[in-house]
């Protein structure tokens, strides 16, 4: 199995590039994220790799952090969810938005997504909530380690869950005000409760 390439950005496409290592180039297929990150032609690039082998074939998808293809490797464990789904919606969310879309429940914005629907949508927040736990909590754009202080999966959630629920009565966007609520936590006192949270978080949507 391939977990890794590095070598030279040969060519680019719309969902595929082309790495040069030594000699050979290897077709990999990613997201716009990952694509649009890629150094210009011939400059040195490294990718971290998931191989999926089938019957008649062998497919290789890049990413260019571990958190990506993390999530791709749950989103495609899901009924329903291949390959291209999972690519369509790493490249309408970031892995941190997915990650608190997912932890709030947040289906409509999953499902923003080229070739996802209601139903798979409800499906992936539902059978990956308890997956991500332990990634969610962090701000949208900063990555899980570097995140200081952030909660573990052992953390209180349904203190998270009334905060993010406050929020959304107000009209918020559950994925936003989970994100938000993500970052204040990371920020304040362990055991901080729903009275503190929600005002700081408010001041938080409030600058978006």
């Amino acid at each position: 199995m391939i977990a890794k390439l590095k070598g030279l950005v040969d060519s680019v496409g719309d969902d595929w590039a082309v790495i040069d290592v030594q000699g050979v180039g290897y077709l990999v297929s990613g997201s716009s994220r990952t694509l649009m990150a890629l150094p210009g032609i011939g400059e040195a690039v490294a990718l971290h790799i998931e191989t999926i082998v089938r019957e008649d074939s062998l497919s290789l998808f890049g990413f260019a952090d571990v958190q990506e293809r993390d999530l791709f490797r749950l989103l495609t464990s899901v009924q329903g969810v291949g390959a291209k789904v999972a690519l369509a919606i790493l490249s309408t969310l970031s892995p941190a938005d997915l990650q608190n879309a997912i932890a709030a429940q947040d289906k409509t914005a999953v499902a923003r997504a080229k070739g996802v629907g209601p139903k798979v949508a409800t499906r992936i927040v539902t059978e990956l909530k308890d997956k991500v736990t332990g990634l969610v909590f962090q701000p949208t754009g900063v990555k899980a380690a570097s995140v200081a202080g952030a909660p573990t999966a052992d953390a209180d959630n349904s203190v998270v869950a009334d905060a993010v629920s406050a929020l959304s009565n107000l009209g918020y966007k559950p994925m936003d005000a989970h994100a938000a609520v993500a970052k204040v936590i990371a920020s304040l006192d362990e055991g901080a409760d729903v009275g503190v949270i929600v005002p700081a978080a408010l001041k938080e949507l409030s600058a978006l």
